[in-house]
């Protein structure tokens, strides 16, 4: 089975619009939901940054999606409080709730002051992070020195069924890790040969039989020229290859990155169109890689137009 669900992005609109987006979502017939985590919106035009965990409490009582997140533990969030925070979500909404766990990016990271590691450092941190979260999950306590501290630390309410822990990869690389501990793997939406090249490499390196999802960014809109022209306005500072995404640390950084890009280079980074047909054709193209669960995440500001044509014209046909 096919699952299509909504992307509700953080940077882009404030809590209350969202939560009004992922009830639309949901009478629209989108069978699930996802969120980002982040403290800095990517650009000022942008302009948010709701707290994701207060957020998914307000919209899993008013929907009845499923839901997830991608966040990272280990900097602005101890994983104890990680492991606390999606606990109880889990106990109040059972068997609904998963959550991405990333190496996280110096935009959002980075505001505590400490100093931002590599990428191998990160990943170390990352998986005693994991570690210790299900740890917690399991009803241990525990005690641990290392790249985090934990002392004492005992979960007194805990989900009957822990929460599903998936690993979000862009490259090959961090696919074929990631499958060495996640219970199933979160991508982007590369150009197909790069989508295939990372849910092979997780596929083969022990991630056989576990779920993989999508979250595919698009941009639709009444004609062509203005689909183009709302990705530009809205995610002219996301294209860029992983190290840039996730070293530099403030909106302004990621606004003179994008100084030189133009609208026409928006194809591509994000599938732009106003032709229904096209936007069918490009996530089948996905679900045939193998995705069990496809986000749409629209990038413009055009969210309810977007909601309610995709549940109108091309959520029946998928």
């Amino acid at each position: 089975m096919t699952t299509i669900g909504y992307h509700a992005s953080h940077e882009q609109f404030s809590p209350g619009d969202l939560l009004d987006y992922v009830e639309h979502a949901d009478r629209a017939g989108f069978e699930a939901a996802m969120c980002s985590d982040h403290f800095n919106p990517w650009n000022t035009n942008q302009g948010h940054s709701g707290f994701s965990f207060a957020w998914l409490g307000a919209a899993l009582q008013a929907t009845a999606l499923p839901m997830g997140l991608v966040c990272t533990p280990g900097y602005r969030y101890h994983p104890a409080i990680v492991a606390q925070a999606l606990a109880t979500l889990g106990e109040m909404f059972p068997e609904r709730i998963w959550a991405a766990f990333g190496s996280g990016q110096a935009l959002n990271e980075s505001i505590t002051g400490e100093p931002w590691p590599a990428k191998e450092e990160r990943n170390q941190r990352l998986v005693e992070c994991v570690e210790i979260i299900r740890a917690l999950w399991a009803g241990e306590t525990v005690n641990h020195r290392g790249r985090v501290d934990v002392v004492e630390a005992k979960l007194y309410t805990r989900p009957e069924v822990p929460p599903f822990v998936m690993a979000p990869a862009l490259t090959p690389e961090t696919a074929k890790w990631a499958a060495e501990w996640a219970d199933g793997l979160i991508t982007v939406g590369h150009p197909v040969d790069e989508l295939r090249e990372v849910v092979e490499a997780f596929r083969n390196n022990g991630g056989r039989g576990r779920p993989i999802y999508l979250q595919m960014q698009i941009s639709y809109a009444g004609n062509d020229e203005e689909a183009l022209e709302n990705a530009y306005e809205q995610w002219s500072t996301n294209i860029f290859d992983s190290p840039i995404q996730s070293d530099l640390t403030t909106p302004a950084h990621f606004e003179a990155a994008a100084e030189f890009v133009d609208p026409q280079d928006m194809q591509g980074p994000v599938r732009c169109s106003a032709d229904i047909d096209q936007h069918v054709a490009w996530i089948r193209e996905c679900l045939e890689i193998g995705f069990e669960t496809i986000f749409l995440h629209n990038v413009g500001r055009n969210q309810r137009e977007f909601i309610s044509f995709f549940g109108e014209e091309v959520l029946p046909r998928l």
